[in-house]
């Protein structure tokens, strides 16, 4: 009863109900005015086809487009508000300027290391152009004198990170898109608690909505009462938001400029295992950078600070200055791509990443919820005789996106890609690994929500410290896994050939 009470008096539930009222309170004020639903009705039409225009004008993903014509035509009447509302992005002319300016900040101190960059493309000229591709596009540069580190768990990496925090001298970092209260996240609180006691700066930022079951109203505020400086980002307000949508699904810690996390870890006891929501264990990948990468996380995280907060720094004196150079393998690149700009940058990296593969790709992913671009990418790579594994959960957190998942089994299996589930439960890493030799561990998954709707950033990596760590992690998983058969496709027809091709047609709303 006493859970019953919890989510029924959660701010999305509260939401939701408001915005079912106005929606309703919009109906009858039509109703009010029935003399005059001949004007009404041809108004809202004549919006229901502007609205198919836009969308067809519109440089997007034929999926995409046909994703949001379908219901609109369904529902004519309300189908062009309907997409006002919750389909196409405004970005507020206070937060465009704000965006500007941080822009222009980040552009002023993540320059490319030239001899850095040469040394690579004399090493992989390949590799060199996706690394060029990442500074332009995302304006991160690659750096050597970096040491990486793999954790194939959640739990390795909150030990490592509870040590790194108590090494914090100037300045802690954290952004992640879920915080929940429990073992893992109040034990890092206390010691943030302590930390600015002691007079460390620390910054948290989560996301409004991925905690919204998790935290009470207002966090924030809790927070700053306890001396550390918090953003609560995209608050969810109950009316009609139009940037509802674009979430911070990313997770960034940087610690004095020295030492950076990232992965698909949020800060619940989920992911250390302390609890079991979806099967026996959840599956989940992080890394450890130290060195002059952490630079490009520094400005990520400082970036979407000011953006969010409105206000300008010297992003300067949050530079570590390393003495000696860090000992580490290969080459590392942070990168982040934002849903405010025209250019799918987390999916392009991996298509890059995929298109280059000579010998193997292997792929975590939570959702494999994706578009004909990336399906046809990866089967091309099988059909050229590339070994393609793809590991997803064997246990569901949600439903509806699970069948969808599985819907594409079918046809990448014939084409030759091997198809795992993480039997154990839960999988919710996203890493890839190409050869050996390239790799990526972040938090963008194989779904429309990351590649066009998200916040998100990744760790681009050649010839790194991780590799073989990683490497031994998928091959560990692998074994583990059920691989899927045809003969198990078609033992779910109703699901992969009748279910699965009308979600797809609104796979890029969930």
């Amino acid at each position: 009863m006493r859970r019953f009470l919890q989510r029924a008096l959660n701010r999305v539930v509260i939401t939701a109900i408001i915005v079912l009222i106005q929606v309703a309170f919009f109906l009858l004020e039509i109703l009010r005015w029935g003399n005059y639903y001949v004007g009404i009705a041809f108004v809202l039409r004549l919006l229901t086809v502007c609205a198919v225009i836009y969308i067809i004008w519109r440089p997007n993903n034929p999926a995409v487009k046909l994703a949001w014509v379908v219901p609109i035509l369904i529902f004519p009447l309300f189908g062009g508000v309907m997409y006002l509302f919750f389909g196409h992005v405004i970005v507020p002319k206070k937060l465009k300027e704000s965006m500007d300016r941080t822009n222009a900040l980040v552009q002023k101190n993540l320059e490319q290391d030239e001899t850095v960059r040469e040394a690579l493309a004399r090493e992989n000229l390949a590799i060199a152009n996706q690394s060029g591709y990442i500074l332009k596009y995302a304006g991160t540069p690659v750096w050597n004198h970096t040491a990486s580190t793999y954790y194939a768990d959640g739990l390795p990496y909150w030990e490592a990170l509870l040590a790194d925090l108590e090494q914090a001298q100037h300045f802690i970092f954290l952004e992640y898109f879920i915080l929940g209260e429990g073992r893992m996240w109040n034990t890092v609180l206390e010691v943030l608690e302590r930390k600015a006691r002691e007079g460390v700066e620390v910054r948290l930022m989560y996301d409004d909505v991925g905690c919204v079951f998790l935290l009470p109203k207002n966090y924030n505020e809790i927070i700053e009462k306890k001396g550390i400086k918090c953003v609560a980002f995209n608050r969810l307000v109950p009316f009609l938001s139009l940037v509802l949508n674009n979430r911070d699904h990313r997770k960034i810690v940087v610690i004095d400029g020295r030492v950076g996390y990232t992965g698909g870890i949020n800060m619940a006891d989920e992911y250390i295992n302390d609890i079991h929501p979806y099967g026996e264990h959840w599956k989940d990948a992080g890394i450890r950078i130290e060195g002059e990468a952490v630079w490009n996380f520094t400005v990520m995280f400082l970036q979407m600070w000011n953006m969010s907060r409105y206000t300008e720094e010297d992003y300067g004196r949050y530079r570590y200055q390393f003495k000696e150079p860090v000992v580490g393998k290969g080459y590392v690149q942070p990168y982040m791509d934002t849903p405010l700009d025209n250019e799918i940058l987390g999916e392009n990296v991996y298509l890059n990443m995929i298109g280059n593969a000579r010998k193997y790709v292997y792929i975590y992913t939570p959702y494999l919820v994706t578009d004909n671009e990336m399906i046809t990418a990866l089967k091309l790579a099988s059909k050229r005789g590339v070994d393609v594994r793809i590991v997803t959960p064997g246990v569901p957190d949600k439903k509806f996106v699970y069948w969808l998942t599985q819907s594409n089994y079918q046809n990448l299996i014939e084409a030759g890609i091997a198809v795992y589930q993480y039997t154990p439960g839960f999988i919710h890493a996203k890493c890839v690994l190409c050869d050996d030799e390239t790799a990526i561990v972040g938090t963008i998954n194989f779904d429309y929500r990351s590649f066009y709707h998200h916040f998100e950033c990744g760790v681009f990596l050649y010839r790194a410290d991780v590799i073989e760590a990683l490497k031994k992690d998928m091959e560990e998983t692998f074994a583990v896994s059920e691989q899927i058969t045809l003969e198990w496709c078609r033992d779910k027809f109703v699901k992969i050939n009748v279910i699965g091709p009308i979600l797809k047609l609104f796979s890029p709303l969930l």
